[in-house]
């Protein structure tokens, strides 16, 4: 697990208690509780069945490949299908957000070997693969009610070292400036509530964003201004496919972005010792 193992992640005081895969997966999902909750009540019974659908499906691929790789049974799924649920549109078919969410665990996450060897976050690749297949469908916009709902998981995973306040502040303040200077109406609130649960979940997922530490900034700023292309950098076509797209078109970058920082900071460290030598 690439992002969780690395030296830049020293500085998260709980991590020790939380290196395998499946304790960060109960975070994840312990802090995603109250966005589901609260959707549920935002958006009715129907984000019910939606949920369990997405749960339904995410275990039966997990527990598939694991049972073809002679592994223990996994529960990653779970925090797949609540990150995709608030997403999910009402009007969306049961086959069609199961062919999506089918696509988007196997091809982005358990070919590559399951949670943490994916190459995007399979909530993500679920998301825009059902926009992609399904053109008439819209992804659910979150609700003021479930962007505040966002925070108390927020400040669990950041508090445990699963995600960083460089994407998060770094994604912000690019699509913030980039929309504003560009367009007409500047909402900063209603940006923050778009942004909300896609940031958190999406963008900032320890297993998709870069973890060396300059690299998260420019990760984050790479997805902040990937947020405001796809809205047209105006409020207006802020939505939430715009982040969807934006955190998994960044996470394709992450690993190039780390490779660079490394390769940067390896040819600053030379040129010191370099410079040491003939002093």
């Amino acid at each position: 697990m690439r992002h969780l193992n690395g030296p830049t992640l020293r500085a998260a005081p709980l991590l020790p208690l939380i290196s395998s895969a499946g304790r960060v997966s109960l975070l994840q999902a312990i802090a995603l509780a109250p966005i589901l909750a609260v959707d549920i009540i935002a958006r009715g019974p129907l984000v019910v069945p939606l949920f369990l659908t997405c749960l339904v499906v995410a275990l039966i691929w997990e527990n598939l490949f694991a049972f073809l790789r002679h592994a223990d049974f996994s529960f990653h799924g779970l925090t797949t299908a609540m990150v995709v649920t608030p997403f999910a549109p009402l009007g969306v078919e049961a086959w069609q957000l199961a062919v999506a969410l089918s696509l988007g665990v196997v091809l982005g996450e358990l070919v590559f070997g399951g949670r943490g060897f994916g190459v995007v976050n399979p909530a993500a690749a679920s998301l825009a693969l059902l926009v992609f297949s399904f053109p008439q469908l819209t992804l659910a916009a979150p609700e003021l009610t479930v962007a505040l709902a966002t925070l108390p998981g927020a400040i669990l995973l950041f508090i445990a070292g699963l995600i960083s306040w460089r994407v998060l502040l770094a994604t912000s303040l690019i699509a913030l400036a980039a929309i504003g200077f560009t367009s007409t109406i500047w909402d900063p609130i209603s940006l923050a509530i778009t942004l909300s649960v896609g940031l958190v979940f999406l963008v900032a997922d320890p297993l998709g964003a870069a973890c060396t530490n300059p690299g998260r900034w420019v990760y984050g700023a790479l997805a902040g201004f990937l947020t405001a292309l796809f809205a047209g950098f105006s409020m207006e076509g802020l939505t939430a496919e715009a982040v969807v797209f934006a955190a998994l078109l960044a996470s394709l970058f992450a690993p190039l972005i780390d490779h660079l920082m490394v390769l940067a900071n390896a040819y600053n460290r030379e040129r010191r010792h370099a410079r040491g030598q003939h002093g």
